[in-house]
């Protein structure tokens, strides 16, 4: 009783206490829509008047639409050809945005494009403020020593180019009023990342099937071909996504791998650990997310052998991670089949390398190649790795790729940027979205772009195969299948 009234004379007195509070003038009441009263507003209003003596005035940030979508006017930002075995894409403009982050805050542009975006040299930057690429809340920058606030917005734009895919086709395997099932061909991501965006099969499935706004059910990697599903609703994915929750989905795969597999059926359960999710490397390791395939052997030719993968979990990469261990790699897999792993390429989960240098030796494995594109990295994912091995310094820029100048009369002048389209910028999801209004200049080259200033060669279209194809993918209320590759054929010979 004594407790009760000690607590009911607290409340009284902390309502008091607030009411003379608000009576002061230190606590403002606000309206039923949240807003302070008019006094308020107003003593808010003037400050606002005043940012122009030295205060930037930083307006909120703007709500982003979640989800990823895209439409025509996504479509009209370039075009896609055929060229030797390849599918290319023209270069465009496009727009990178982001709102400032909390480590941003207090430094300048300058700082913040010397420490985090070392892809380019500084000079690079400045001459892109000259030539009208960077706006900081849509207003141009042209001096890169202004000190960031928070929620700032920062977009800047970029002449863009997009790596070669293989040019076979993408195959509508079946389409009904829920589901839209594709034999995706090796070399084509699923949805826009790193530098692929129009070479995608979401971006082609819009533009070139009129098949939008559609709910990705599973992913394929990027080197991984065959059977991929997206829904068309959102029910629709729900559901097939509590199927695959309740291991209810099963799936079947078949590989070309190195060496005599077993002929009897082998199982691994071994834990897979990921190394590096923004590369995309995994190994077996004890501190590992467990998992379980089961390989049975189709055919051996005397080399290699053609192996069927049932993965009961879906870990990333878990197929290739598993068939590594067992000391049969995929044949041309480009990270669990290289030298980066060792003389035994990592049979038995031997590697003898940090999780750091596993990586540069990736790297460089594929720079001597100049195959980074295979690894989905661009410049600036490297520069932890380069940090983290101390092969060079932290403030040094990493060298590129050796290129061949293109055109000795380009100059590198600055070059005002001037667009037949008319572009505006979204978030969605994480990624990047560009839309314009017009179509876009074909075939132009930009003074300040580097990819312009050279030629690269262009891959083989058999070096963007993986000998690995997603077969078939089974529910409870659908069986979807593809043919055998050509690779997986009893008598198939390597070249």
């Amino acid at each position: 009783m004594i407790r009760a009234q000690s607590a009911r004379r607290l409340v009284t007195l902390d309502c008091r206490s607030l009411a003379a509070l608000m009576s002061e003038g230190s606590l403002k009441r606000k309206e039923p829509n949240g807003e302070p009263e008019e006094g308020t507003r107003k003593r808010r209003h003037k400050k606002h008047k005043g940012a122009g003596d030295g205060n930037r005035f930083v307006p909120p940030p703007v709500k982003r639409k979640v989800g990823v979508s895209f439409g025509d006017e996504h479509f009209r930002e370039t075009e896609s050809y055929l060229e030797n075995g390849l599918r290319k894409v023209r270069p465009y403009y496009f727009d990178f945005e982001t709102y400032c982050k909390g480590r941003w805050v207090g430094k300048s542009l300058l700082e913040v494009f010397a420490k985090e975006f070392r892809a380019e040299p500084l000079e690079y930057y400045e001459q892109a403020a000259q030539a009208g690429r960077l706006r900081l809340n849509e207003v141009l920058v042209r001096d890169l020593n202004v000190v960031l606030k928070n929620n700032d917005f920062l977009r800047n734009t970029v002449h863009r180019h997009e790596p070669p895919v293989t040019a076979q086709p993408l195959r509508i395997l079946a389409e009904n009023d829920e589901m839209v099932v594709v034999d995706k061909p090796p070399s084509l991501p699923v949805h826009p990342c790193g530098r692929f965006r129009h070479n995608t099969v979401i971006f082609i499935l819009g533009k070139e099937y009129n098949l939008k706004e559609l709910h990705t059910i599973h992913r394929l990697d990027r080197m991984t071909s065959g059977v991929l599903m997206f829904a068309k609703t959102l029910d629709v994915s729900k559901k097939i996504d509590e199927q695959v929750r309740q291991r209810q989905l099963e799936k079947e795969y078949v590989c070309r791998v190195c060496g005599e597999f077993p002929e009897e059926e082998v199982t691994c359960e071994e834990p897979i650990f990921v190394v590096s999710y923004k590369i995309g490397v995994c190994r077996v390791d004890p501190k590992g997310k467990p998992c379980k395939t089961v390989f049975q052997r189709l055919s051996y030719n005397g080399k290699t052998s053609v192996v069927k993968c049932f993965p009961y979990t879906g870990r990333t990469h878990q197929i290739r991670v598993h068939l590594q261990y067992l000391g049969h790699p995929i044949v041309n897999d480009p990270i669990y089949n290289t030298e980066a792993w060792g003389p035994n390429r990592g049979k038995g989960g031997e590697v003898n390398r940090t999780d750091d240098e596993l990586l540069w030796a990736l790297v460089e494995v594929h720079k001597s190649k100049q195959s980074l594109d295979i690894l989905d990295i661009s410049e600036e994912d490297l520069q932890p790795i380069v940090g983290n091995v101390g092969l060079k310094s932290s403030t040094e820029p990493v060298q590129k790729e050796p290129r061949v100048p293109a055109d000795p009369q380009l100059k590198d002048e600055p070059q005002q940027l001037t667009l037949t389209e008319n572009v505006s910028f979204e978030k969605t999801d994480g990624s990047a979205a560009c839309r314009s209004t017009e179509e876009p200049r074909q075939d132009s080259r930009d003074s300040l772009c580097g990819e312009c200033k050279i030629v690269r060669a262009d891959p083989s279209p058999t070096d963007l195969v993986m000998y690995l194809h997603a077969l078939r993918y089974k529910g409870a209320e659908f069986d979807f299948s593809s043919e055998m590759p050509d690779w997986a054929q009893d008598d198939w010979q390597e070249d």
